[in-house]
């Protein structure tokens, strides 16, 4: 009789367990929730920011309309999307409790209060019933799930017709030397900083590898396209350090 092998993944370089990676993710980010914002920083060098705003210009939130933020941490694209859209209703979802709580504790948070739910759960088995969203972004955040193709497809789910996907994501350089250059930096300068500022080089550490792993844009379109949406495209920014891919639920 053949021994059942039990499916590996990524953690960082390491090879581990699928079972084992989302409590090691929340581990990091129980770790680093009080400095995400400043770990943003750190790791975009403030870049992020603007980002963020090109993600919300491509996405144009519209009154009324219903986002789910995955893996949305402190709320940064939940505040963002509803200052855009006048009025409307955020479900800020992610698998680690402090990040929430984090989030809550920002004056947003208290300002938006009727407009914003703050949910505890997994990216591959979301809480929610099928064609229940307008929008669905996720920030910085697939690249930590375990099978982002399950999560893009939990995506898919949970949109209405006519839905759209938005994924914000640290990606590659098309061009090598400059690749070379940017992990360089990456490897050598961004845990170092982790340690300096939240007192945590191996969570810093673990998060530049994943960057290092996550597919490029082109195969990550592919995992798009997998999952049923159509339309979808992707734009870079800064030269493709960061990358959107968009896709809509038709």
């Amino acid at each position: 009789m053949t021994e059942k092998t039990e499916s590996t993944t990524h953690f960082g370089f390491e090879t581990v367990p699928e079972h084992e990676k989302a409590g090691r993710v929340q581990g990091v980010f129980n770790s680093v929730a009080s400095k995400y914002d400043i770990m943003n920083d750190v790791m975009s060098v403030g870049i992020h920011r603007v980002w963020k705003d090109a993600m919300m210009d491509w996405l144009a939130p519209r009154p009324g309309q219903k986002l789910l933020d995955v893996a949305g941490g402190t709320g940064d694209i939940s505040f963002r999307f509803l200052k855009r859209a006048g009025y409307g209703h955020s479900t800020v979802l992610d698998l680690t409790r402090p990040m929430l709580e984090e989030g809550r504790l920002r004056a947003e948070a208290d300002q938006m209060a009727d407009s914003l739910d703050w949910v505890t759960g997994d990216a591959m088995a979301l809480p929610f019933k099928d064609n229940t969203f307008d929008v669905y972004t996720i920030s910085f955040g697939i690249r930590n799930v375990t099978r982002p193709q399950v999560a893009l497809n939990e995506a898919y789910r949970v949109l209405k017709p006519g839905g759209r996907l938005m994924v914000l994501e640290f990606s590659q350089l098309p061009n090598e030397g400059l690749q070379k250059l940017y992990d360089l930096y990456s490897f050598n300068v961004i845990p170092r900083m982790g340690q300096m500022i939240a007192g945590d080089y191996d969570s810093y550490q673990y998060l530049v590898e994943s960057i290092r792993n996550f597919p490029d844009q082109d195969t990550f379109l592919s995992m798009v396209r997998k999952a049923g949406f159509e339309n979808a495209k992707y734009r870079n920014l800064s030269m493709g350090i960061a990358a959107l891919h968009s896709g809509w639920k038709i």
